[in-house]
Order: C-alpha cells, then sequence, then structure tokens
C-alpha cells in the first residue's frame, strides 16, 4: 500500500464532493481517473498528494513513501535559467557531488570510510547521469538545447506547464500524481511521455481527457461519479464496455425492485382488512427492512447533454473551399512559418492540421480563412462561404458581457427567455445566463463559444483546439455532431481520437514545410512510423545546407506530383460520378413504373438499384 483513503468525507461550501469514500493504491498501479468536469477528480489527488485534509475520515501514506504531484493549474516555481530549473530535483545529490570531490582531495584514512558510503548512495541514485536525464527529458517535451540557457522568466505559461512535468518526473517518486499532464503538449510530446510512462517503475494515478493517452499508459480506470469510486480493473477500451454494462444492470435492478415494490403495495392494500391480514402484514414488514435502491444516476450523461448541432444551411458553397498557391506565413519581420504551401480544400472535406507547438498551426489556420494576409503567394476563398470560427484563446467572446448578451449580439431578435431556453440546451440554467462572461471556466466558455456558432448556418467549421476545455461527455457529443455536420471543416487539435473520428486527411506542419497525408490521424501516424523505420539510401556526404535544399526541393516536387495526380483522379471520379448518377436515375425510374407483376423482375431492378447506389456512394467517398 502507497496511498489509502479511509471513509473520506469532504466538501466545498455548499458542494459535496464525496461522502464515505474508501480507496487504495498500491505499488505498480498505473490508474486513470475519468468523469465528468467537477466530478472531484482533482480533488481526489489534492487529497492524496496532501494539499486538502478530508472533513471526516483519514488518508493514510505509506512510511518512507516519495510523492510528486502536478497540479493542473499550479503556481510556477523557479529562478534563473531553465537548466537550473530542471537541475533543482537533484539538490540533494548535487550536494552530494560536491562533498565527494572534495573528499577526493584529501583521501586519508579518516575520509575514507566516509567517501565510500557516499559514493554508494550516489551510484544507486543514479548520480552520475543527472545531465544526461535532464537533457532527455528537456528533449521530449519539445525544448531545444539552446532552450536550456533561457530565463525562466521568459517562458510562456504553456512552457511553464512542460517545466512543472519534467521537474515531477525527474524526481522519479515512489507514486507520481498527474492532473491533465498533457495539456501543454504537442502530439510528440505525448507520444514521448506515454512512452515514459509505459516503462515507469513505480506507481501513478493521473488524471486525463485524452482517450489514446489514457489507453496507452492505464491498467485501471476508476470513474468519479456521484461522489463515489468505481473501480474498472483493465484499460480504457474495456472499460467503456464494462461501464455501460454495468449501468444497465444498475438500471435493471432498480426497475424490477420498483415493479415487486409496487406489486407488494398493491397485495398489501388488497388484503390488509381481508382474508389474507397476516400475509399482507408479512408483506409489509418485509417491504419496511427492503433496503431501497436508489434510481442510478448517470453524471456521464447528464454532462453530455449538450444540444450541439452545426448546420451549413441551403449554399453548400463553390466547389473549392479554399485554395493555397505558393502560399508562405509569418508575421511581419519574424522567421517565415510555412513556404510554399500549395493546397486545395475540397467542399465537404475534413481536414486535421498537426504538428509541434510553435509550428504555427494556428496562424497556417487563420491565414487560410483570411484572417492573416500570406506573406507571398495568392489564397483564394470559395464562393458563397461561410465561415465559422472557434478560436482557442476564446478571443471571439466579449468577457464584459453576459451570456444573453453576447448570444443577443448575433441573434439581437431574440428576447431574453428565448435566449435563455437556448442557452439551457448548452448547460446553462438558473442565474448562469445572467453571469459575466469573464467568470466562466474553460469548460463553460467553450461550451458558450459552441452555442454562439451554432446561431448562423456556416458551410465552413475552422476549429483551433475545439476539445481543450471539454471533459468526455462533451467531447463525444461535439465529435457526434460534427459526424453528422455535412460542411467542410478545418481543424487543429492535440485530441488523437478526435482527429481519427473526424478527419479524413492530414496536414503535418513542420520546419516550415506541410506534408499532406490522405487518412485520419492513426493513418498518418502509421506510414510516419514506418518511413522511420526504413533505411535511408546510400549517398555521398553534402554539407548540412545543401541537403536541406535538396530536401526542399525533392518535398516540392513530390507535392507537385502528388497534386496532379489527384487532380486527375478526381477528374476521373467526377465523370464515373455523373454516369453512376445517370444510371441510378434511370434505375430509379423503371422501378417507378408499373411491373405488371413480374416479381423477378422486380427483384432484378431493385439489386440493380441497390448496387448503382453502392457504387455512387462509394466513388463519392474516394472524391
Amino acid at each position: 500500500m502507497l496511498a489509502q483513503l479511509a471513509d473520506v468525507h469532504f466538501a466545498y461550501p455548499g458542494t459535496e464532493i464525496f461522502a464515505g469514500v474508501s480507496w487504495q493504491v498500491n505499488a505498480g498501479d498505473r490508474i486513470g481517473l475519468v468523469g465528468p468536469n467537477g466530478a472531484g477528480k482533482s480533488t481526489l489527488l489534492r487529497l492524496l498528494a496532501g494539499p486538502l485534509a478530508p472533513d471526516r475520515g483519514q488518508v493514510a501514506r505509506a512510511k518512507g513513501v516519495s510523492i510528486a504531484y502536478l497540479h493542473q493549474s499550479q503556481e510556477f516555481h523557479g529562478a534563473g535559467t531553465l537548466w537550473d530549473t530542471l537541475m533543482a530535483p537533484f539538490a540533494e545529490l548535487l550536494a552530494m557531488r560536491a562533498e565527494l570531490a572534495k573528499l577526493e582531495q584529501d583521501l586519508d584514512e579518516r575520509n575514507l570510510e566516509r567517501y565510500g558510503h557516499l559514493q554508494e548512495i550516489y551510484l544507486r541514485r543514479d548520480g552520475y547521469t543527472i545531465e544526461q536525464r535532464v537533457e532527455q527529458i528537456a528533449s521530449e517535451l519539445g525544448f531545444a538545447t539552446l532552450d536550456l540557457e533561457r530565463s525562466v522568466a521568459t517562458l510562456s505559461g504553456g512552457e511553464r506547464g512542460r517545466v512543472e512535468l519534467a521537474k515531477v518526473l525527474l524526481a522519479q517518486p515512489d507514486l507520481l500524481l498527474l492532473d491533465e499532464p498533457t495539456n501543454h503538449l504537442d502530439v510528440d510530446a505525448v507520444e514521448h511521455l506515454e512512452t515514459r510512462l509505459g516503462e515507469w517503475p513505480g506507481a501513478f494515478v493521473l488524471v486525463s481527457h485524452d482517450r489514446y493517452f489514457l489507453r496507452a499508459v492505464c491498467r485501471e480506470i476508476v470513474d468519479v461519479e456521484a461522489g463515489k469510486l468505481v473501480r474498472y480493473v483493465g484499460g480504457y477500451d474495456r472499460y467503456v464496455v464494462d461501464r455501460a454494462e454495468r449501468k444497465e444492470r444498475l438500471a435493471a435492478a432498480f426497475q424490477r425492485q420498483k415493479e415487486t415494490i409496487a406489486k407488494t403495495e398493491d397485495f398489501i392494500r388488497r388484503n390488509i382488512a381481508g382474508q389474507n391480514t397476516k400475509q399482507a402484514q408479512s408483506r409489509r414488514k418485509q417491504l419496511e427492512k427492503l433496503e431501497r435502491l436508489e434510481r442510478p444516476q448517470d453524471d456521464w450523461a447528464t454532462a453530455g447533454e449538450i444540444r450541439l448541432r452545426f448546420s451549413a444551411g441551403d449554399q453548400r458553397g463553390g466547389k473549392e473551399a479554399i485554395r493555397a498557391e505558393r502560399v508562405s506565413l509569418g508575421y511581419e519581420d519574424g522567421p517565415l512559418l510555412v513556404r510554399d504551401l500549395d493546397l486545395i480544400v475540397y467542399r465537404g472535406e475534413r481536414l486535421g492540421i498537426v504538428g509541434p507547438n510553435g509550428a504555427g498551426k494556428s496562424t497556417l489556420l487563420k491565414a487560410l480563412i483570411g484572417r492573416l494576409p500570406p506573406r507571398t503567394g495568392t489564397l483564394t476563398l470559395g464562393h458563397e462561404l461561410r465561415i465559422g470560427y472557434f478560436d482557442q484563446k476564446l478571443g471571439d467572446l466579449d468577457p464584459g458581457r453576459s451570456l444573453i448578451e453576447e448570444i443577443r449580439s448575433v441573434r439581437g431578435d431574440w428576447n431574453d427567455d428565448l435566449v435563455r431556453n437556448y442557452l439551457g440546451l448548452f448547460r446553462f440554467s438558473g442565474d448562469d445566463p445572467f453571469r459575466a462572461i469573464r467568470g466562466l471556466s474553460g469548460g463553460e466558455a467553450t461550451r458558450l463559444a459552441l452555442a454562439k456558432m451554432m446561431l448562423l448556418p456556416r458551410n465552413l467549421l475552422v476549429l483551433d483546439e475545439p476539445t481543450n476545455h471539454l471533459d468526455l461527455p462533451a467531447c463525444e457529443v461535439l465529435e457526434e455532431a460534427l459526424g453528422e455536420y455535412d460542411g467542410t471543416i478545418l481543424v487543429v487539435s492535440h485530441d488523437r481520437f478526435f482527429l481519427d473520428r473526424i478527419c479524413h486527411r492530414i496536414l503535418h506542419l513542420h520546419e516550415g514545410l506541410v506534408d499532406q497525408h490522405v487518412g485520419n490521424y492513426s493513418d498518418w501516424r502509421q506510414r510516419r512510423i514506418a518511413l522511420a523505420k526504413a533505411e535511408p539510401p546510400p549517398s555521398r556526404p553534402v554539407s548540412e545546407e545543401k541537403q536541406a535544399r535538396e530536401v526542399d526541393r525533392e518535398a516540392r516536387r513530390n507535392a507537385e506530383r502528388d497534386r496532379q495526380r489527384k487532380e486527375k483522379r478526381i477528374g476521373q471520379l467526377e465523370a464515373a460520378i455523373a454516369e453512376a448518377e445517370s444510371e441510378l436515375a434511370a434505375a430509379r425510374a423503371a422501378l417507378a413504373n408499373d411491373h405488371g407483376g413480374d416479381w423477378q423482375r422486380l427483384h432484378g431492378l431493385v439489386e440493380n438499384e441497390r448496387r448503382l447506389a453502392e457504387r455512387v456512394k462509394s466513388l463519392i467517398g474516394e472524391w
């Protein structure tokens, strides 16, 4: 046992979080905490770590156990350079190193025993690999070698979050507590973290909304629901199945008991004063002793009660939604973030943009919809394009307005009652519509921004990290709504599960180049892994500058060949679609005619119509 909660009760003013919770974390455990926002996941970590004490009950920690805790929004602690801050967890070992160096200067008989004792501890704790470990983890979390000399005062909020994560990992505790560790990481850094946690020698408990991450690292899922902890052994995929089955069992048991109680009460009413009085009295006593089941609460379903539905409207727009030709992007007086981009976004496509932090993904997104002019090249927006834009910084919301005022800024024809009813569809109830936007949590502000986007038809949705502040139920609702949407989608996201469900093409932005890949995120990643494993062809040594130019030229040649090939195939597909649709129309016309009782002929017509419809669907899918 590393840590244990025994009959723990905890409440914030006016809100009970836990009532009588017991739970134990053992050595080697790899636990994921899940549940809707506000269920108490972060509170549970704080109780385990010690910053919070229970109102009643006991939190016990094994003697000598070391615990490191990454808070979701903790204050940054660091001074000097990034290197100094990352070396801080090794203060004791560094002091030991200094003493060993001093003792080496005068290794007489008196100092030899002390030196041997210190060296044994130093070796056991890998003191000679401190610098190597710091450099490795800094690289995994997206910091370049030059970054290590930066003053921590110059770090952004996201970079500071990564530094705090690096510090708790470098501490190598017996129990690691992580609250949303992937929040400030790009996809590469998340995958490095998955590898590190897969090899982690101790135990960990983590809170995350990243389903790929939970699937990759957790052996056990604990669902925090209605003030209780429900344990599911197995990974995330097993949890999804087991949870659904458990909910069905609880609902069935409640319904059976409800029916049994109703029948028993009916028997008692009919027989309490008749010949079967004793039986009725006996059943009444049994009913009084019966432990009543509570109606099953599904906090997950409640959290997912968001009425998201995006409409493209009657105007579908032109065949090409966006065309970029030789476009280079970057801010004035800054370096180019994107070079020589050729891209066509066709109506109805779903594109995901991925790449390292700072590569320029949000910049590319803004440029593609005309919010940022290109430095060079031409960018053309399609005919009758109506854009709905979700800004990850929520800059399209006015913090000084109330929720009602924000909605009426788009729909000024709605009265307050209509706006309140509309906001209720997004879990804003009571006095919530009159609150100032500046007081909303990240999840609440995200729900409001999505609600605002839905007010008018949009045939192009442009989403910059839309799942950042959403809990898992809300993410699933958003995915379902986008799945039903028949317009065009451009999205930047580090949520790999989301990218897999939504996107059919991936743009990978790195070092100023944009690689284009047909398929979802998993398809792209598999190809990327295969390419990384392939042996590079032998070549004569060239300078780094020349090699970079050659790689750039080859990438442009490949992109041009790929563009030409796709344009040719698109033309072939459009001709095939037109022909198949004509044949399908003829087949349906034949079906509408009187078949004269010839059922065999009718069956053939139906089968032909089905075959042609499938062919049209297949061709359109490829197009």
